[in-house]
């Protein structure tokens, strides 16, 4: 889902640089941008109740779940380039998420119901403790965000990039690679690897937004800091759902 210093294209620091804010204007605070967060986590949460409601009433969600996916991008790309959007676009993307969220984990739900009952609840509990972990380290100052840390964690987002785009590639003339969804031994090492990667990415996520704020960014740059932060939030928690599918896998 999704490049920069950062890991992540929506959080950069040149992208903060590059915003100019009128005299007397209102610019960017972290408690303005965890607010809209909350938000757009709200209405994420909304339409992933309709298409959870809609797999469990017997309806076809492929279309929606595909529509979503296709759209929601379609948005992301928008916002990244057109920043000054994203106070009208950020709480569409959300939407739009959430209905592909929603539809992903009720389909996971009903396929490892027997295997691995509670598998969604397990990944939205372990999301959020990362989550908080992730927060209490960066704002602690445990782990810093160094430029080398940025440097590494970004090699290795743009590599995960790369790598899932060759699968999907791939996949298309009928080749797959089987750890990236098998619960071999392998398999589970690279679901670790890239869920700590995504989970990593969340402390450069709160470093480009305290930036942003101290840089005195436009206002409408909070919409675009909760928007980059709920894109490596959903990524986190899909990678984490998978890794608990291969892991039931083996049992």
């Amino acid at each position: 889902m999704e490049i920069f210093k950062s890991g992540n294209p929506a959080l950069s620091e040149k992208v903060f640089q590059g915003t100019l804010v009128a005299p007397g204007s209102e610019t960017m605070t972290e408690r303005g941008t965890m607010n809209k967060f909350f938000f757009l986590f709200l209405m994420l949460m909304a339409s992933a109740s309709f298409t959870w409601k809609a797999f469990y009433d017997g309806k076809d969600i492929g279309p929606w779940i595909i529509g979503s996916a296709i759209g929601g991008f379609i948005v992301a790309m928008v916002i990244v380039f057109k920043r000054e959007w994203s106070s009208y676009l950020a709480p569409l993307y959300g939407l739009l998420e959430g209905v592909f969220v929603g539809g992903i984990s009720a389909t996971y739900n009903n396929v490892f119901q027997k295997t691995a009952p509670g598998i969604v609840m397990q990944a939205v509990l372990l999301t959020f403790g990362a989550v908080i972990a992730m927060f209490l380290l960066y704002r602690f100052r445990v782990i810093k965000a160094t430029q080398r840390f940025k440097s590494v964690i970004f090699t290795a987002t743009a590599g995960i990039a790369i790598f899932y785009l060759l699968a999907i590639v791939l996949r298309m003339f009928s080749i797959d690679i089987a750890f990236i969804h098998e619960g071999t031994s392998i398999g589970i090492i690279f679901s670790l690897f890239v869920v700590g990667i995504a989970a990593l990415n969340l402390i450069l996520d709160f470093d480009m937004i305290e930036q942003g704020a101290a840089m005195g960014a436009p206002k409408y740059m909070e919409w675009y800091g909760a928007f980059g932060l709920m894109v490596t939030i959903v990524w986190l928690y899909l990678e984490i759902l998978r890794l608990l599918a291969k892991l039931s896998s083996r049992r």
